[in-house]
């Protein structure tokens, strides 16, 4: 043979080999492939069943769904048809109550208005007043006489009348405003001043306002010193400047003069104390305290005095009852032997009743019959 006959034989032969071996993968395969087959029918038949029941089940909670949506559907419209009355009542409920709250509200508003008006009729009368107090301080008389009217109002809230005397004159011919009438006839002096016009101008221009508010206070100052601190008159050495404004009365407390030294220092040196309307208040509050105090001092005198009268008196009567009570005691003793001896008297005449007295007949004046003696004896005893 040829080679190419033996290769064409080899070849064959590998061929048929070839075909054998993938005859026995294919059937091999195909057994595998038909088992898979088998066990994907059982699978897919097991699916079915479950579907089967699974669709039962599904059948039943259907109907039962059904049924239960049969039972609440006529309750969800009942619910629905209430919640719509209720929607309307509440819907109207709430017009009304919006209704009366607007109502409300303009009558408010009304009112509001009303008070508003008030208000600004209030304002116009206070700017007319304020006017009117700006015309009545516009002189310094004016101002004199306000703070006058305002230093009496407190006097006579704080003090008895008795206790102080207004526009007193001294024997210069100064007059002060008010003198507080004190212990053994002291006299304290108090002055109103008002210094407005450098006051209201210190706003305005500032320093040299304030300057002339400064040498306002010391000249009344000095004026108070001299004029009302009189001790041979008996006043005290000290006296009160009445500022019946509390802003002016600041205004001096925080005002230095051109040394440096306060207004307020500088009063005191002038042996002046300068006062407001509420620390005027408050002097006179203590003033009063120690008027009273003097008042209970000379009545606790006189009730001493009465005491020690009382006394002396005491020992009068004591002496004269001690004297009583001696002739009281001679006389029970006088008593005692009087009633003893009228015993004695008493029993030794008993005695010679007892012992028997002759029975002697005797005329009677009257014509009677005579008693017997003995008789006679008992009845006039």
């Amino acid at each position: 043979m040829s080679a190419v006959s033996i290769g064409v034989v080899i070849l064959v032969a590998v061929l048929v080999l070839w075909l054998a071996l993938e005859t026995s993968q294919g059937r091999h395969k195909a057994e595998a492939l038909e088992s898979q087959m088998n066990e994907l029918r059982r699978d897919l038949q097991t699916i079915a069943t479950s579907q089967a029941s699974s669709t039962g089940q599904l059948e039943t909670i259907a109907k039962s769904v059904a049924q239960r949506l049969d039972g609440v559907t006529p309750t969800l419209q009942d619910a629905i048809k209430n919640s719509a009355q209720i929607t309307g009542q509440m819907t109207s409920d709430a017009q009304t109550k919006m209704a009366d709250e607007l109502k409300n509200t303009r009558d408010q508003i009304s009112q509001i208005q009303r008070q508003l008006g008030e208000v600004q009729l209030a304002g116009k009368q206070m700017s007319q007043t304020a006017q009117t107090l700006e015309g009545i301080l516009g002189g310094a008389k004016s101002r004199g006489s306000l703070g006058e009217v305002t230093l009496e109002r407190l006097l006579e809230d704080s003090l008895p009348t008795a206790q102080y005397a207004t526009q007193y004159r001294f024997s210069s011919g100064e007059a002060a405003d008010v003198v507080i009438k004190l212990r053994d006839k002291k006299l304290m002096a108090i002055d109103s001043k008002f210094p407005l016009d450098a006051y209201r101008r210190i706003s305005a221009e500032g320093d040299e306002a304030r300057r002339a508010f400064a040498t306002a206070v010391k000249g009344h100052a000095d004026a108070i010193t001299k004029k009302y601190i009189v001790p041979e008159e008996g006043t005290l050495d000290v006296a009160l400047m009445f500022v019946p404004s509390e802003s002016v009365y600041y205004e001096l407390l925080m005002t230095e003069d051109s040394k440096g030294q306060t207004l307020d220092a500088y009063c005191r040196d002038k042996k002046v104390i300068v006062v407001s309307p509420n620390t005027l208040y408050a002097h006179l509050c203590v003033i009063a305290m120690g008027l009273r105090g003097m008042h209970m001092e000379e009545n606790a005198k006189r009730l001493l005095e009465s005491l020690s009268g009382m006394e002396k008196q005491l020992e009068k009567f004591a002496d004269k009852f001690e004297t009583l009570g001696t002739h009281l005691k001679n006389a029970q003793q006088s008593y005692s032997e009087s009633d003893k001896l009228f015993e004695r008297a008493q029993n030794t005449l008993e005695t010679m009743l007892g012992a028997g007295v002759p029975e002697l007949p005797f005329e009677d004046p009257g014509g009677t019959l005579a008693l017997p003696r003995e008789a006679s004896i008992k009845k006039g005893a």
